[in-house]
């Protein structure tokens, strides 16, 4: 395993500056999702760490010593990629061999290897099996299962769940993480799914045209985000400015009610009734400003109706004072 440190790394593809000099350094063990919009850097991190890709300036470390000029097969990277890229003329067990294979180490070792890693990651039954006779689960657990079996200082995922249904997604995230934490394995995630990122992380890293907006836990890039992009990418967010100050409320820390409250801030006009199952959302018309606010459901049937006038109010804490 190994902390990754990242200084001053800067990349261009042609004149465009796809990472920007940026600076992070990266506990033992932890995983850290790089969450981001499309083209903001965050695959582009992922394959200057891998060595796919050679940074304009800038250095990458593993445990304080620098890999930039280390080839790709000599830093000891397992990666997991959206499609899997997984053999298809080989099976489950062959696969997971393979990097072991190119490792030199004997036929008895990769057997007791590929067993480990078969178990695992659960699919001891599936070992004869070929690519194209597996779920896409099934398939997602054989690559994480050969990219974890060479014993890899770090871990790159890009994107690597995106291809699965969102039940299975959400099973997958769990498994992932549960496995993560038993081997240890310091581990960059690339997603561009908030849910998924605040599920899996240690750290998120926040990013927007080649720059970090914001790195933290997800408690603190959550509650406390820095700014307006940080606080409406992660999650959503009603902007409101009070003495040139800028300041957001999450939405499900809005109370929405017909009759007015002691923290009652606004009166507004719903425009728009949103029913998710265990939360319902409302969109209220408050003169020339839209404010969403969403509340737990409970047996009860909602009294608020499409067009009710309603009193919209905040707990003063619930407000997170944004930089401009």
């Amino acid at each position: 395993m190994a902390k990754v440190t990242i200084n001053n790394l800067t990349k261009l593809f042609g004149d465009n500056i796809v990472v920007n000099d940026i600076s992070v350094e990266i506990p033992d063990g932890t995983l850290v999702s790089i969450l981001g919009p499309s083209g903001c850097g965050k695959t582009t991190i992922l394959r200057m760490i891998a060595g796919f890709e050679v940074p304009q300036a800038g250095e990458i470390f593993f445990d304080d010593q620098p890999i930039t000029g280390i080839s790709v097969n000599k830093r000891n990277i397992g990666m997991v990629f959206q499609s899997y890229a997984l053999f298809p003329h080989m099976t489950v067990a062959e696969n997971i061999a393979y990097g072991l294979e190119q490792r030199k180490l004997s036929k008895n070792e990769i057997r007791v290897k590929v067993n480990a890693a078969l178990e695992m990651v659960h699919m001891e039954d599936y070992a004869e099996r070929k690519p194209k006779q597996l779920s896409g689960g099934q398939q997602q657990r054989v690559a994480l299962a050969r990219a974890l079996v060479i014993e890899p200082r770090v871990l790159l995922l890009d994107e690597c769940l995106s291809a699965l249904d969102k039940k299975l997604r959400v099973e997958m995230q769990l498994e992932l993480r549960k496995i993560l934490e038993e081997t240890g394995v310091t581990t960059f995630f690339v997603t561009h799914d908030q849910e998924e990122a605040m599920t899996l992380s240690d750290y998120i890293i926040v990013m927007n045209n080649g720059i970090i907006e914001q790195m933290g836990t997800p408690f603190e890039v959550y509650e406390k985000p820095k700014n307006t992009f940080v606080a409406s990418f992660l999650g959503k967010a009603n902007f409101f400015e009070r003495n040139q100050k800028l300041y957001a409320v999450r939405p499900e820390k809005v109370s929405v009610s017909k009759e007015r409250m002691d923290n009652t801030k606004k009166i507004g006009r719903v425009s728009f009734i949103t029913y998710s199952g265990s939360i319902t959302s409302y969109t209220i018309q408050v003169e020339d400003k839209v404010i969403i606010a969403q509340q737990q459901n409970t047996s009860e049937k909602g009294q608020i109706n499409k067009g009710d006038t309603v009193y919209i109010g905040w707990d003063e804490l619930a407000q997170i004072s944004l930089e401009a």
